[in-house]
């Protein structure tokens, strides 16, 4: 099945058109392809699978005679570290998910802020890091001066997410009518207060948040004026050399968030720090000179070879996915100093 054209995943041509767009063959064909990456082996993806076509073309019946509505959710929590609760919709409904996700997301990503790195394309936390560190190192005149950095976070983001603050946005970018009362049966679909939350396991979900914290990313940088400012989801952080101006900055953040989004900065999560004491950010913390893992990464990832090593010499896993396994561990170590902990992995290859 041909990919869905450059014409229909980007600008203003899809607007007349979209939820037909959206809906087609072509798009559900590519949705599937792009869904199954990695999920093959899951149970219910290959019993999908084992009846792909009439699957697809029954998906396509149902979205295009209005028949179509959203599966339960499945709950579990995962560790990553930190608990999560996450709402596993069916396979049936994340190929819809994805269809949508195809078709918005170049029309919202191009009016993002670049440093906005959270499931972006050629966005990811490496760069993401590098980018702060850099920001950190013009501000100290390299290291020569003290700079400090406020750091946020959003207390309970996705289920604060104010379904008709969110439509609104939206609908500012897409103005066809189906496309909105699709969009609204996902938001239905599931709620954790009434007119509340988004789900962690969509990846319409991933999108809709940064639309939502789009925001304030548009507020810091146009009207707070603040060049070296950097998000990843709902943390975000901001490189100065006065502390007393980030001091003055969380209570016009803490204002705009409650009063244009409905959110609270986490009362536990706000702090101006010096970047001598350490920045968390991103899996990693930045120091003067250097960024380095954080000490629980480090143990996790000391952790999991162990683990994984004990698995290839039982034979459960294979030498092809332990050395995958390495190999992404090695990507990880790569962009900090971390020489002791590269050093182990690559003796273990």
């Amino acid at each position: 099945m041909m990919e869905i054209s450059t014409s229909l995943r980007g600008g203003g041509t899809v607007q007349g058109n979209l939820f037909h767009n959206i809906i087609s063959l072509s798009n559900l064909f590519g949705a599937w392809k792009e869904f199954k990456k990695g999920k093959r082996k899951k149970a219910d993806v290959a019993r999908f699978e084992l009846n792909l076509e009439d699957n697809i073309f029954q998906l396509y019946e149902d979205l295009t005679s209005r028949h179509y509505h959203h599966r339960p959710y499945s709950a579990f929590y995962v560790y990553d570290p930190k608990r999560r609760h996450i709402h596993k919709a069916s396979v049936y409904d994340r190929i819809v998910h994805q269809a949508i996700y195809r078709l918005l997301y170049p029309i919202f990503d191009k009016h993002f802020i670049h440093d906005s790195y959270s499931s972006r394309d050629l966005h990811g936390t490496h760069l993401g890091v590098e980018r702060s560190f850099v920001a950190c190192r013009k501000v100290s005149r390299n290291w020569k001066r003290k700079i400090h950095v406020l750091k946020c976070d959003v207390r309970k983001f996705f289920d604060s997410i104010d379904h008709f603050i969110l439509r609104s946005l939206i609908e500012k970018k897409v103005s066809c009518h189906e496309t909105m009362q699709l969009i609204d049966l996902l938001f239905r679909s599931f709620e954790k207060e009434k007119g509340k939350g988004l789900p962690l396991g969509n990846v319409t979900s991933q999108l809709f948040a940064n639309i939502y914290l789009n925001e304030l990313d548009q507020f810091v940088k146009h009207t707070l004026k603040i060049k070296y400012y950097f998000r990843y989801c709902d943390d975000f952080i901001i490189v100065s050399e006065d502390s007393e101006s980030l001091s003055g900055l969380i209570e016009r953040i803490r204002e705009f968030l409650y009063e244009n989004l409905r959110l609270e900065l986490h009362p536990n999560k706000v702090e101006v720090r010096s970047v001598k004491k350490g920045i968390d950010f991103l899996g990693y913390v930045m120091l003067p000179h250097m960024i380095v893992l954080r000490t629980h990464t480090k143990k996790r990832v000391l952790k999991n070879i162990s683990l994984i090593s004990k698995k290839l010499k039982s034979g459960i896993i294979s030498p092809t996915k332990f050395q995958g396994i390495l190999i992404s561990y090695l990507g990880m170590v790569s962009h900090c100093r971390s020489r002791k902990l590269e050093y182990h992995i690559k003796n273990k290859q």
